[in-house]
């Protein structure tokens, strides 16, 4: 009986260890692997190279873009397509950070993108953030996401003289107020007690805040005279209306 115990047991054992033999091997990745794969992806951006994105986004992955769009990866292949004629670029994955567990592998990185369009310098930069999963002995993306980075637009020629149109005293309701004012042949913009903001000419009427997204901008009445301050973000508007 022990004999046949034994036997048997020894071979439950060569069993299992065929049965595992068999299985796919848990491939570990680095992070240095994972921004050389990130890079090949961009890498392909330009030329409108759509293997790497075929080989490393996974099936039923979930990508959204910086534009904002929702996209599965047949979207996401099919927006891989050339530059047009005359337009030309590089795309740097930069700064990466990795946490790697298991089957489970997140990198975090930038993009320094320069654009040439008909020799004029473009540049951008963005943050993105990538999901690896390790499925079948196979790492792809399972999901991915960029978004990018506010950069204030060039400043325009201010012209001092026209500063008198945009200062006084401006309301968004009853006990709200907004103060525009000249200081060391600075125009700026002060909201109830807040610290005042530098106003920076973008356009006639237009201006900017240096690192704030949106713009400030002087609506005209039908006389030319300045009747509101608008405070314009995500294309919306908050109208402060001038009240002396």
């Amino acid at each position: 009986m022990k004999a046949k115990s034994l036997f048997s047991a020894l071979l439950l054992g060569i069993g299992t260890l065929t049965i595992t033999a068999s299985l796919p091997a848990q491939e570990s990745i680095t992070e240095k692997e994972l921004i050389r794969r990130a890079q090949e992806l961009f890498d392909a951006v330009a030329a409108g190279n759509k293997e790497p994105w075929r080989k490393y986004i996974a099936e039923d992955c979930l990508y959204f873009d910086e534009k904002g769009r929702d996209m599965d990866k047949a979207a996401l292949v099919a927006d891989v397509t050339p530059l047009p004629t005359g337009f030309s670029g590089v795309i740097k994955v930069v700064r990466a950070k990795s946490r790697i567990a298991q089957d489970v592998a997140i990198l975090s990185y930038e993009l320094d993108e320069t654009e040439l369009v008909y020799g004029q310098v473009l540049t951008a930069r963005y943050h993105a953030t990538d999901t690896w999963r390790l499925r079948n002995g196979v790492w792809q993306i399972a999901a991915g996401q960029v978004l990018r980075y506010y950069e204030d637009p060039p400043a325009g020629r201010a012209d001092p003289a026209k500063y008198p149109d945009y200062t006084g005293n401006y309301e968004l309701a009853p006990g709200v107020p907004l103060k525009v004012s000249v200081v060391n042949g600075q125009l700026q913009l002060q909201r109830g007690n807040a610290a005042p903001v530098a106003l920076i000419l973008e356009a006639p009427d237009l201006f900017f805040r240096k690192g704030v997204e949106g713009r400030v901008l002087f609506r005209r009445d039908d006389h030319g005279k300045v009747d509101a301050c608008i405070v314009r973000r995500n294309n919306e508007d908050i109208v402060w209306r001038k009240i002396e």
